[in-house]
């Protein structure tokens, strides 16, 4: 194990673990198990938003410094949005997928001439992406407001190009707005409708986890539940040299616990062999040197990853 220190310890049977499972982490990728025994799961399938691209989207966006598309001196609500991107059956991490992501300002405005709020990111190794922005505004749409928004186009090598937005919990505007106000067919926002919390810089976070399929979309998932197992907690986050991972495994199986950075390299493995269904308990004690900023922790069962929990070095 590299630079972990594993304190496992077994506190409830697997009775209890199935009752703690849909709505408790945000992050998880909403899927069906394709038989008793199979690891491969099918994952729901895409919506594309009816807006579409929109009329102000603007090709060859920069790539983004730092992950960083609204500068430090923007206006707004600072928001940061990550997540992860999988193929169809969540058998795959999708990396050097390109995210292209444009949006409006706190006041509802777009940039048309330049790149304002607009660049490309990729995912890394391990799928997962992240990017730094503020709270988009509203602007009128004939005499309604359009909802708080986000465009996010999404290509791959092997897959179709997505173009879709995402929206947030709790506006009052979409129940009044044409395409995020849909909850069925293929338009159905609903799933790229997300939660924002406020951490504890207090920036706002979300996530969107994104399935996209090699003959259709990609889907953002939110609302979930799965039946291998999670990672329920990991506390203190943010943390300084040691922090507590608390996962269940709801099967006996072959679990993998580790810890990535942002460019998807191996930071830690805390966890390789073979563990009944129960809760466990794993302590990570930092390396001294590790630098501060994001990390993903990544739960493994039989190979295949089922869910993962972002954490901050400070």
């Amino acid at each position: 194990m590299n630079d972990s220190s594993n304190d496992r310890r077994k506190f409830l049977k697997n009775t209890g673990l199935l009752a703690l499972s849909a709505g408790l982490i945000p992050s998880l990728l909403k899927a069906e198990t394709k038989g008793e025994d199979a690891d491969s799961q099918a994952c729901d399938k895409t919506t594309l938003d009816f807006y579409g691209e929109g009329p102000f989207y603007t090709a060859n966006a920069p790539t983004l410094t730092s992950g960083q598309l609204a500068s430090n001196t923007e206006p707004g609500s600072r928001m940061i949005i990550s997540g992860r991107v999988m193929n169809l059956d969540c058998t795959q991490a999708i990396q050097n997928a390109t995210i292209d992501i444009w949006q409006a300002d706190d006041a509802g405005a777009y940039d048309n001439s330049g790149f304002k709020l607009r660049g490309k990111t990729t995912t890394n190794s391990q799928g997962f992406y992240q990017f730094e922005t503020i709270k988009p505004g509203k602007y009128l749409n004939g005499s309604t407001f359009r909802p708080s928004h986000i465009h996010i186009k999404i290509s791959a090598t092997g897959f179709p190009e997505l173009t879709t937005q995402i929206y947030f919990q709790g506006d009052s505007s979409i129940p009044g707005d044409a395409a995020a106000s849909i909850t069925s067919g293929n338009f159905d926002a609903s799933a790229r409708i997300i939660p924002l919390y406020t951490n504890s810089q207090n920036v706002l976070e979300g996530t969107w986890d994104v399935v996209i399929d090699a003959n259709g979309s990609g889907l953002g998932q939110s609302d979930i539940h799965l039946n291998k197992g999670m990672i329920y907690s990991a506390s203190p986050n943010p943390f300084r040299d040691k922090i507590e991972i608390r996962y269940g495994v709801f099967n006996k199986a072959k679990v993998s616990l580790n810890v990535y950075d942002l460019q998807g390299q191996l930071v830690a493995n805390l966890e390789e062999e073979v563990l009944e269904a129960e809760k466990y308990v794993a302590t990570w004690k930092a390396p001294l040197n590790l630098k501060k900023g994001y990390y993903f922790i990544s739960l493994q069962i039989n190979q295949l990853q089922v869910h993962y929990l972002k954490i901050l070095k400070s």
